[in-house]
């Protein structure tokens, strides 16, 4: 840590290519979690007034959201894991095994971790689709409710939007525009076929 932040100071910049890799997943996992719930319970508010059947939707969507992120970070990574893995055995083998155990050791720590991933993956998503549930746990009035799940997951893709720009080094405004109008497209097309499906019955 020292040694990074000593070669920061002397090249006078960050690698934001790097900090850009965990800052994605975070962000984006988040990001899903938040809009895929938020529009799940604003599909479910359409056709039903009553406030449990969004909690419980909303509910039942952070807990598949989630397993679904994980499982599928897990078997990505896993999966470049072992291409890593057998690459290393390749040049091991091109080099007549002349890798030395220490340097061996130094290579296989810089794997990916399929379970860290997951986890990573899996917190992140729930994060975010915790907020819309908080918004809506106390509000009784459905017309009420619904605006409040809207305005809170606004305000946090706009957040959202703001720290990936912050941490990426990316125009603020344009990062926190293009996040919240995808998020208000995902709640408005939810909201509106749920309605449409609703009316005719079906």
């Amino acid at each position: 840590m020292a040694s990074f932040h000593a070669e920061a100071s002397e090249s006078g910049s960050v690698d934001y290519t790097q900090r850009a890799q965990w800052l994605r997943a975070a962000i984006l996992g988040a990001n899903d979690g938040l809009v895929s719930v938020a529009s799940l319970m604003m599909g479910v508010g359409a056709v039903k007034p009553d406030a449990k059947a969004m909690l419980i939707a909303g509910f039942a969507g952070l807990v598949a959201g989630a397993c679904s992120m994980a499982i599928g970070e897990f078997v990505s990574v896993y999966t470049q894991y072992d291409i890593e893995k057998a690459q290393m055995k390749r040049d091991g083998k091109e080099k007549n095994n002349s890798m030395q155990p220490n340097h061996q050791a130094e290579e296989e720590e810089k794997l990916p971790n399929p379970l860290q991933a997951a986890l990573a993956s899996a917190i992140a998503f729930s994060v975010g689709a915790v907020i819309p549930l908080l918004a809506a746990v106390f509000i009784r009035d459905h017309k009420v409710r619904l605006g409040v799940v809207a305005a809170v997951a606004s305000l946090t893709l706009v957040v959202f939007g703001v720290v990936g720009a912050i941490l990426g080094r990316t125009p603020v405004m344009k990062s926190a525009a293009r996040v919240l109008v995808g998020g208000w497209m995902a709640m408005a097309i939810t909201f509106g076929l749920t309605k449409l499906l609703g009316s005719k019955g079906l």
